[in-house]
């Protein structure tokens, strides 16, 4: 079943196309990776997805419902959740505060609720001995993992992923890998990468991105192929 689609989706800024008639579909239980060159409008897409653009022309259905119009808030509360591509915590409150924030808004249920909502998403993301900790205080890493947990708190049918291995190392990004198999057992993931070997061992599928328009889509080995991804992505002609 799919759970989130494109169709004809154009966004420009000024006279900058960005986006250019993108039609996608992303099926419920799989992880499917958007990739392209710098500048391809991964961003931009992610953005209309998530309603912090409002798209020139084109629709965002989700769970089989139109949300083209819908405010970003309003998104979130039927079940899209986003990892920013730069760190967005609350360096100020602990670790188990900033993913309660977003489960008081999800749950708007009793504390002892939130608290068990907010321990398994600490669990699942191996947060729970930080709980106390304060989220100005972790290391990059660790603040990647504390966002995926702020996501996870309010039990999202799509999780959004926006470069979640940037800047970690690569003891982190294997400990990422493993932690991304298991998510996508409960929730299905949009990654957004460029670390090629995350997204050639986890993706289910991959879109390719150029210059705002659908280069390629199809599982990894068939993407790894494409003399069209091979130029425009990898700089090199098979």
């Amino acid at each position: 079943m799919t759970l989130l689609s494109t169709r004809q989706l154009s966004k420009s800024f000024g006279g900058l196309q960005a986006l250019r008639n993108v039609d996608f579909d992303l099926e419920r239980g799989r992880i499917r990776a958007l990739i392209g060159p710098n500048g391809a409008g991964k961003s931009t897409f992610v953005g209309a997805v998530c309603g912090r653009f409002r798209v020139t022309s084109g629709n965002v259905i989700f769970n089989g419902n139109d949300i083209t119009r819908l405010p970003a808030h309003h998104r979130i509360g039927l079940g899209i959740a986003y990892s920013f591509q730069i760190t967005s915590v609350f360096d100020r409150l602990t670790v188990h505060e900033n993913v309660a924030l977003g489960v008081r808004r999800h749950l708007k249920a009793n504390q002892e609720r939130v608290n068990k909502q907010v321990c398994a998403a600490l669990d699942k993301t191996g947060l729970r001995n930080r709980a106390d900790q304060l989220a100005g205080d972790l290391s990059y890493g660790h603040q990647r993992l504390l966002e995926i947990a702020m996501g996870l708190g309010q039990n999202p049918q799509l999780f959004i992923m926006d470069e979640p291995t940037q800047g970690l190392a690569e003891s982190e990004v294997d400990a990422f890998q493993d932690l991304l198999q298991t998510l996508c057992q409960e929730t299905t993931i949009l990654l957004i990468e460029h670390n090629m070997k995350v997204v050639m061992d986890c993706a289910d599928d991959i879109t390719v991105l150029n210059f705002g328009e659908v280069l390629a889509e199809g599982p990894p080995a068939k993407i790894q192929k494409n003399e069209k991804v091979q130029h425009a992505y990898f700089g090199t002609q098979t």
